[in-house]
């Protein structure tokens, strides 16, 4: 036994790894998932991917068994209002364990999803949750300020443990099937989506995350100032990237005009349109349990943190080009 454990530790490293960690090496047994947080409906349609082989997006390899019922006591209608039918919805649809602490859940599961609505709570539970070494997935935001941001990044080195954090978009086909040779060939980007402000969250934090995230998706890392121009209806924030290119996040509150981007290209102009969908995500998420490898870098998660930090300075400062490094420095990311 001794011989074959050692022969498979040179082979398949990452296969043993994983199964230090879930205690087992079947090829077709499903990860066990916990979930803190039933605040969102995130909850209901991530645990329908992973729990109900009917669906026609069922996602095998991962299986929400225990959740915990998380949440924000002042944010009463988006956050603790909402709790009770989507833990009903996992207790009985879905035949998740409702569990009365985090501790409870981490006991029964291989990996965890943050699903908190409220990104000031990550930081807290990633606290709990990290030290156990299990990978962890983060709802957008990854947390409710870049400071917090920074903190997660810097608990997670410091227990060597796996996670990232992303919105849906990052995954749509229309994001992931652009072709290599169509992204260079980009000048400029506007995306747009949804942009409701919650006051306990910088303004982008709460929804226009998505659409940051868009830009980011497409042009990668690399944004070097930030400039914005805000009315109550619309929050227009134009990045400039260091290699010259160009990024603008338009943010509605009350049109009802989906979500997309318009390509600049050298050689014209691409409009993609599309629908939030949560399927390709939940993928990226199952891959990322199985090989504990986080599809986004920790450096390029705090961009996008740092590029809304950025936004809402500007919006104090008048609408004047803020500097990524300087917000980053600002609340300690840089020294």
């Amino acid at each position: 036994m001794r011989s074959l454990k050692k022969l498979l530790r040179l082979l398949f490293p990452s296969m043993l790894l994983l199964a230090s960690h879930t205690g087992s090496l079947g090829a077709n047994a499903a990860l066990r998932v916990g979930m803190i947080g039933l605040d969102t409906s995130h909850s209901v349609a991530f645990t329908r991917l992973l729990n109900d082989p009917s669906d026609p997006n069922y996602i095998p390899g991962a299986r929400v068994v225990a959740a915990f019922r998380s949440g924000s006591p002042d944010m009463p209608d988006d956050s603790m209002k909402r709790i009770p039918g989507f833990a009903k919805d996992l207790d009985q649809k879905y035949k998740v364990k409702l569990c009365d602490s985090i501790d409870e859940v981490l006991r029964q599961v291989d990996c965890v999803m943050i699903e908190n609505v409220d990104g000031r709570k990550h930081l807290e539970i990633a606290k709990v949750v990290f030290p156990t070494g299990k990978p962890v997935f983060i709802d957008k935001p990854l947390a409710g300020t870049l400071a917090q941001g920074l903190e997660i990044v810097a608990l997670a080195k410091k227990h060597h443990v796996p996670f990232f954090s992303a919105s849906s978009l990052r995954y749509v086909d229309s994001v992931t099937q652009l072709p290599a040779a169509t992204r260079s060939n980009i000048l400029a980007l506007t995306s747009h989506s949804p942009c409701k402000l919650e006051p306990h969250h910088p303004d982008l934090f709460w929804y226009g995350v998505h659409g940051v995230e868009t830009l980011y998706a497409v042009l990668g890392s690399g944004c070097d100032t930030v400039a914005r121009v805000h009315s109550p209806d619309m929050d227009v924030v134009t990045g400039v990237w260091k290699d010259g290119r160009t990024g603008t996040f338009l943010g509605y509150r009350d049109a009802s005009a989906g979500y997309g981007f318009k390509a600049l290209l050298k050689s014209g102009v691409l409009n993609e349109d599309f629908k939030a969908d949560y399927a390709p995500l939940v993928r990226q998420i199952v891959r990322f349990f199985q090989t504990r490898q986080a599809p986004i870098s920790h450096d390029e998660m705090i961009e996008v943190l740092a590029f809304m930090e950025a936004a809402d300075e500007s919006k104090r400062q008048g609408g004047k080009p803020i500097a990524i490094a300087d917000v980053l420095r600002a609340h300690g990311g840089l020294r």
